[in-house]
């Protein structure tokens, strides 16, 4: 089976991805509900082929984004819920919970997979629960140990909640044990981002043609991207942000990829002259963002993805929160973790000042994410769940490390 998708680099030319040979079990819901869960989890919808189900709760959707990363990952259109977008946290749980159990009444699946942390993963757990149907976390385990995070809830809801728990590495099976989770039903698989990043990283004639497009040229610019509410909701917090990714202007181009949310906030906070310092680009599709980041002397975010994608692409970054749950990241020297505020510029110019070597080096630093096998492991445990293959030995799941993108 083969999927073609929309290149985002290069429109026009497909980019082809092929399934594995391995039937896939049949009738499994996926749900999901924001763009980097649609990113995440392309490699396994693509793996699970014709027997997907994606379901899509409109947390994050709309066609210039969520819509734009389905045509470019090549994934099926989904089954659209009502969008909750824009509402509380309460809300969002509760009408994607009431709009699921009725999707899973009329067409009850032989499993439910959801990943990560989001509101519409605790929906689908929680759905998935109600109706006695086997659930699937894709990257369980993670935790940040801080309890004012609301997707911290979340993570330690829904692993509690799985039947099987799809760890990325060794640390986040560590956690799930910790909180004394059966080890029988925790597989460390990797992480589907492996997969993701090197399937839509666009080639090296199309970056460059990227680049240029941009006036750019390779380990001469900072690419960041901030959004989570911690740092935009807060004025003083964004204030402090923009005012050190403005600094760093100076010396190089700082290029932002500007939510809408993110501006709006900025422009209330009345921080439009910081921003004008800086080189404000639309949002983007998912490879465009992984070549700019490919080439980028660093990247400064508050992702949770971006801290797994370079490692993959082996460039340095500055993650501006107060807390990770991905110390991997740090630990293997990609990453350095800071709060808004002076030290996110001193944290930059360190990384600067370094230049090539540092980039080298990192180069040659395996990812600890995994072996760019995680969906086929998944879809080993899926079959095995759901009684379509013997059980697989959850240390047979263990993902070694892979060297940095090309």
């Amino acid at each position: 089976m083969r999927y073609v998708a929309v290149c985002s680099v290069s429109p026009g030319v497909p980019c082809v991805f092929t399934a594995p040979t391995r039937p896939a079990p049949a009738g499994v819901a996926v749900v999901l509900g924001t763009r980097p869960e649609l990113v995440k989890m392309a490699p396994l919808v693509r793996a699970l082929g014709a027997e997907a189900r994606v379901i899509h709760t409109g947390q994050h959707y709309d066609d210039s984004l969520s819509g734009r990363f389905l045509a470019e990952l090549g994934l099926p259109e989904p089954t659209l819920l009502a969008g909750v977008g824009g509402q509380t946290r309460a809300v969002q749980i509760s009408v994607a919970l009431a709009q699921l159990d009725a999707e899973f009444a009329a067409r009850p699946p032989r499993a439910v997979v959801v990943q990560g942390d989001t509101n519409a993963a605790l929906s689908g757990a929680l759905a998935a629960n109600a109706r006695g149907i086997p659930l699937v976390h894709v990257e369980a385990g993670l935790r940040s140990h801080d309890r004012a995070m609301p997707e911290e809830h979340n993570r330690v809801l829904i692993d509690q909640l799985s039947d099987v728990l799809c760890a990325a590495t060794e640390d986040n099976r560590a956690n799930l044990l910790a909180e004394s989770i059966p080890a029988g039903r925790i597989a460390v698989t990797g992480n589907t981002v492996v997969e993701a990043v090197r399937d839509t990283l666009p080639s090296d004639a199309e970056r460059a043609a990227l680049l240029a497009g941009h006036g750019l040229t390779p380990d001469s610019y900072v690419l960041a991207t901030v959004h989570r509410p911690e740092n935009t909701d807060d004025p003083a917090a964004l204030r402090a942000v923009l005012t050190e990714l403005a600094a760093l202007a100076e010396r190089l181009p700082v290029l932002v990829p500007l939510h809408p949310r993110t501006r709006a906030r900025a422009e209330a906070a009345g921080l439009d002259g910081l921003l004008a310092a800086l080189t404000l680009l639309p949002p983007i599709g998912y490879g465009e963002f992984l070549a700019l980041a490919r080439h980028a002397a660093l990247l400064v975010s508050d992702s949770g993805g971006v801290q797994e994608e370079v490692t993959v692409l082996g460039r340095p970054l500055v993650v501006v929160r107060r807390s990770t749950e991905r110390p991997e990241a740090v630990a293997a020297g990609f990453a350095e973790l800071v709060e808004p505020g002076p030290e996110v510029g001193r944290a930059a110019r360190r990384v600067l000042d370094e230049g090539r070597a540092g980039l080298h080096r990192l180069a040659a630093t395996p990812s600890p994410f995994g072996d760019a096998r995680a969906s086929r492991h998944i879809v080993e445990l899926l079959a095995a769940l759901v009684g379509e293959s013997s059980t697989p030995d959850p240390a047979a799941g263990t993902a070694s490390p892979v060297p940095a993108a090309a």
